[in-house]
């Protein structure tokens, strides 16, 4: 027979299993005769010296693998690069890795930046040419290699290697809750865009940088999320969130530390490349400041919706948008910057201090919404973080399967694109994208949420307080905001009545 409980009943310490405590999971769980019970949970905690093999930890772990390896799978149709009658498209293998082999001029022998500009940051760019021109030199002398179906499978074994080491940050970060990583490892996404592009080098990065700032090794965690942003930038957005987390609990220090040791990291990472080769290096702004509305943003929407509502003898004012580039880009940022702005007044006035991996979803989600790039594989930013912010499986679900429609219809206008012909009206891609858009905001609400109702936060049903946290964890808020809540409370109560005479 088994035993429910609910989050919190057993008290934060005790071990998380997501049949007992998360309501999706549990009702699932009827399907193979109900959520775990204490017998089983008792056999997770052996005594003495009795081991057994196959852990939660472990499980997640290969889980990671089986879907990096269907991941490998799915996109072998591609990987011979000899793309014939569009099958890039039609079988959904489509990777920047490969493409980017020849069109970067790797297959050359051509170094990142020294002779040929590259479209990324430069961590990036370092990355790719360090497996790269390796492949080049071998292949150089030996005709019958492929050399792109080389290179692409030896980004597969280093970003695949990436993949697992976050699942195991994740795993490092959650003790009590293996089982949250399961997320990550199961997701959808993970499977069809794990190397459709670099973004696990990122990732990966990011994730140890996390696990330093909860050791609390501030100068480390600054390195390592620099370098992060130094092969994508969003990584560099995290460090909004300490720092205002670190100015509640009075620890500005520790978040000024990683802030410096950041850009200390940016700066040295970027300066090889950009005073000897500075145009080269530029190619990334220059790129990404030219660039027009992107596929599956929200400017896309808005303007296919101002083709279809509006007037048709003139411009709508997101067709108008797209064809002035600089204001395009003055909107997206300010709208980004005034999402930020709200998201540290929540951290700050929320009615205890929201956790880490909290803020931190909300700044990168708030990022994609507003940006006018929003690419397929963006999606595994998210991954880690939703982790970290909210570990429930339900609409984490309902996510991803708006994320899959998207990968679907995305391929269907690559397609049509290429061809000439339509497989199917824009409307269904741009209701695929708006699907997605709507999901992650739903996800930030639910978010924002837990954040002012923090006994809805299943994390902090198994910990205490926040275990990303580092110097942060179980801190008080500091000084200055007591005493700011106590003038408010003053403030609010209403005037003393006047005693009048009798």
């Amino acid at each position: 027979m088994s035993t429910q409980s609910t989050p919190g009943i057993d008290g934060p310490g005790v071990p998380d299993h997501p049949s007992r405590s998360d309501g999706f999971v549990r009702g699932l769980s009827g399907l193979i005769g109900g959520p775990l019970g204490d017998h089983a949970v008792a056999r997770e905690r052996p005594s003495g010296g009795e081991r057994r093999f196959w852990t939660a930890v472990r499980i997640v772990l290969a889980l990671t693998c089986l879907t990096l390896a269907l991941h490998w799978v799915q996109k072998s149709p591609c990987q011979d690069g000899a793309w014939a009658n569009n099958e890039q498209y039609t079988r959904f293998c489509y990777t920047d890795v490969l493409a980017l082999y020849y069109a970067e001029r790797l297959n050359e022998g051509a170094a990142p930046y020294r002779d040929h500009p590259v479209e990324y940051p430069v961590l990036t760019g370092y990355f790719m040419g360090a497996l790269g021109l390796p492949v080049h030199a071998v292949g150089d002398g030996n005709p019958e290699i492929n050399q792109g179906q080389w290179f692409y499978n030896l980004n597969v074994l280093v970003l695949g290697a990436l993949a697992v080491a976050t699942v195991a940050v994740l795993l490092a970060l959650r003790r009590r809750r293996p089982w949250d990583a399961a997320l990550f490892a199961l997701a959808p996404a993970l499977l069809l865009t794990a190397t459709v592009n670099w973004d696990l080098l990122a990732i990966g990065l990011a994730a140890f940088g996390l696990l330093a700032w909860a050791r609390s090794r501030p100068a480390l965690a600054g390195v390592l999320l620099g370098l992060a942003g130094a092969a994508k930038m969003w990584p560099l957005f995290i460090l909004g969130p300490i720092l205002v987390l670190a100015l509640r609990a009075g620890r500005l220090r520790a978040a000024l530390t990683a802030i410096g040791t950041a850009v200390v990291a940016v700066v040295a990472v970027n300066l090889p490349a950009a005073i000897p080769y500075r145009e080269n290096w530029n190619r990334f702004f220059e790129l990404n400041t030219d660039r027009p509305i992107d596929w599956g943003t929200l400017w896309y929407i808005a303007r296919y919706l101002d083709g279809k509502f509006g007037d048709p003898g003139s411009l709508g004012p997101f067709q108008w948008l797209d064809a002035n580039i600089p204001t395009l880009n003055y909107l997206s940022y300010t709208l980004f910057g005034l999402a930020c702005l709200g998201i540290g007044a929540l951290a700050l006035l929320a009615p205890r201090r929201p956790r880490l991996g909290q803020l931190a979803f909300l700044v990168v989600a708030a990022f994609l919404i507003f940006s006018k790039v929003w690419s397929q594989q963006f999606v595994l930013w998210l991954l880690p973080l939703v982790v970290l912010a909210r570990p429930k499986w339900g609409a984490f679900l309902v996510w991803q399967a708006a994320e899959v429609c998207y990968f679907v219809a995305f391929y269907g206008e690559l397609l049509g694109a290429s061809t000439g012909r339509p497989v199917f009206p824009e409307g269904v891609f741009v209701l695929a994208a708006s699907l997605r858009l709507i999901t992650v905001v739903a996800l930030v609400v639910l978010v924002v949420r837990e954040i002012l109702n923090p006994e809805r936060d299943a994390v902090r049903s198994t910990y205490p307080d926040d275990p990303d946290g580092g110097l942060i964890d179980g801190s008080p808020d500091a000084p200055w905001l007591d005493r700011w809540r106590s003038r408010r409370a003053t403030t609010a109560l209403p005037p003393a009545p006047v005693p009048t005479a009798t």
